[in-house]
């Protein structure tokens, strides 16, 4: 005996009529009403073949809907982000490039334009002036304990 399991748990769902899950046969049902109110309300102004192509037209919205699945999503949510994405939050991608280098080094070239020399030897002799204003630390082991 052979038990059928999905290879994802997620994509399991209970059948309820004829190998359809609840959503499937709602929808059905909708599309067969939809087809019914059609062919009723247009048979006598439009002739035979005209109105059923209407009621395919007008059923077929409602069918699909049923058995409508795409990244999990079902029409309704489908539908949903859709309208979020490009009406309620509609925004325009502007691609603006950062040059990591130039930032790093910005102080550097601005240095170096407003003093008509080289950038990193200004800042250079910058360090060196602090570290005599300082005092040059001892090297060695002075301040490890004994």
């Amino acid at each position: 005996m052979e038990v059928k399991m999905n290879k994802e748990i997620r994509d399991y769902q209970e059948s309820m009529f004829m190998g359809l899950d609840l959503r499937q046969c709602v929808c059905s049902v909708l599309a067969i009403l939809t087809a019914i109110g059609i062919y009723f309300g247009m048979r006598d102004i439009t002739g035979q073949e005209v109105t059923g192509w209407l009621c395919v037209i007008g059923a077929a919205p409602f069918a699909a809907c049923g058995f409508f699945k795409y990244h999990g999503m079902t029409a309704e949510q489908f539908l949903w982000a859709v309208i979020k994405s490009e009406l309620l939050y509609p925004k325009k991608l502007v691609f603006q490039s950062e040059n990591l280098y130039h930032s790093c080094m910005q102080e550097t070239i601005s240095l170096g334009e407003k003093n008509q020399k080289d950038g990193a030897e200004i800042l250079k002799e910058r360090e060196r002036k602090a570290e005599v204003k300082q005092g040059k630390k001892q090297k060695g082991r002075s301040d490890a304990l004994d």
